[in-house]
C-alpha cells in the first residue's frame, strides 16, 4: 500500500492493459477493468490524470468517446507512444517527501492500487 500526502496528485496512467482490456478495441471494442471505476471515482477532486497510450491519433476519439460514456474524467491523454518502458524521474521534496512511485500491475488484472493518506506527510 502507498503512504500518500494530502497534496494534490498528477496519476500518469497507460490505458491498454492497465484500465482497459490490452488490445481490445482492435477486436470492436474497449473494455473497462475491474477496479477502475471505483478508483476513477474515489479520485480527489484536485488530482490530475494523464492518460498514455500506444494507439494511434486518429483512434482517439472512439476511445474519448468510450471513456465519456464510462464516466472515466482525465485532462489530457497522449497518443503514438512507444511500447518500450516508461520512465518517470522527479525530485524529491527538501522534507524528504518522495514525489514519484512506479507500479507495474499484471496485463488486463483487475486495477486494485492501494493507498493511503498520511496528514503528516
Amino acid at each position: 500500500m502507498l503512504t500518500l500526502s494530502t497534496l494534490h496528485k498528477t496519476w500518469i496512467l497507460d490505458i491498454d492493459g492497465t484500465i482497459l482490456k490490452h488490445n481490445g478495441y482492435l477486436q470492436g471494442n474497449d473494455v473497462l477493468l475491474e477496479g477502475v471505476k471505483d478508483f476513477f471515482e474515489k479520485l480527489p477532486k484536485g488530482d490530475k490524470v494523464i492518460l498514455l497510450t500506444a494507439r494511434k491519433q486518429e483512434e482517439l476519439e472512439s476511445l474519448q468517446s468510450f471513456l465519456a460514456k464510462e464516466g472515466i474524467i482525465y485532462h489530457h491523454i497522449l497518443c503514438d507512444m512507444p511500447l518500450g518502458e516508461r520512465i518517470l524521474v522527479n525530485d524529491k521534496k527538501p522534507s524528504g517527501l518522495k514525489t514519484a512511485f512506479a507500479i507495474n500491475k499484471e496485463r488486463d488484472e483487475a486495477f486494485k492500487i492501494a493507498y493511503q493518506i498520511d496528514e503528516n506527510l
